[in-house]
């Protein structure tokens, strides 16, 4: 036993996949692991701007980044991620971080199917047959004293009814909390434990779009007076792949400067 923090939240020479993991929330989780030497795999549809990031990671933090690109809003992208990852490590890996995500706004009486099939199937669907479809590997580095991860992206819109009209993606995140809660009674039995990360305001592609990149007023909403940093979801997301996470099942943690409960 080991209660010194760099035993409690090592995550070295660990193997990650973050999906989505080029840019935003992804790619604060993802530099995070670098930063503590671990291999992390990220993926995301546009090839060239995920090899450039890559690139770009692999050598500010002297660890090994590796670009995946890929659609894994359908079977057939999913299925070539698995195969990919399989081939690149057939001894396993450790946390998979379910990341990947999309949003769709619009009135309630225009909202259009294709609105909601885009992303329920990122945001609900994709986790479910991606850790389905890994868990093989996630079982062959998972052991009772060191389990395997999965880290659900979900948000704190899947908690209480958001100001926009994203009808879908409050439905997405709400599902994948309590899916979170099914995975992680399923699957603890084999040594991989589940848990999910509901973020507030995060500087991301996501969020910018919708308010043109000025976050000055979301910040003063926040109890914090902040949107969040790389530190606060890195670490949260480490914490829960970590030693010191590893009693810690089936939890979906917010981390959203207070928005959640104090307002």
């Amino acid at each position: 036993m080991s209660l010194k923090s760099q035993d409690l939240f090592n995550v070295s020479n660990k193997v990650v996949v973050v999906t989505g993991g080029s840019r935003g929330i992804g790619e604060m989780i993802t530099s995070g692991f670098l930063a503590n030497k671990s291999k992390v795999y990220i993926t995301a549809r546009k090839e060239e701007a995920l090899v450039k990031k890559a690139e770009e990671l692999s050598q500010k933090y002297d660890c090994e980044c590796i670009p995946v690109s890929g659609d894994i809003s359908n079977t057939e992208g999913i299925d070539a991620l698995v195969k990919f990852l399989n081939d690149a490590e057939p001894d396993g890996i450790d946390y998979l971080i379910n990341n990947a995500g999309a949003a769709w706004g619009a009135n309630y009486d225009d909202f259009p199917e294709s609105g909601w099939d885009k992303v329920i199937d990122l945001n609900l669907k994709t986790p479910f047959f991606l850790t389905q479809k890994l868990t093989p590997l996630l079982e062959k580095k998972a052991t009772s004293e060191d389990p395997s991860r999965v880290v659900n992206i979900a948000s704190i819109d899947g908690l209480h009814v958001p100001l926009m009209e994203t009808y879908s993606y409050t439905a997405s995140k709400s599902g994948i909390i309590h899916l979170t809660k099914h995975l992680a009674k399923t699957l603890v039995s084999r040594n991989i434990i589940v848990n999910a990360i509901a973020p507030g305001p995060f500087d991301s592609h996501m969020l910018g779009k919708a308010v043109n990149f000025d976050y000055s007023f979301i910040a003063e909403s926040v109890p914090r007076k902040r949107i969040g940093s790389p530190e606060d979801i890195a670490g949260l997301c480490i914490y829960l792949c970590s030693r010191a996470g590893a009693y810690t099942i089936g939890e979906t943690i917010t981390c959203d400067g207070g928005l959640a409960k104090l307002l």
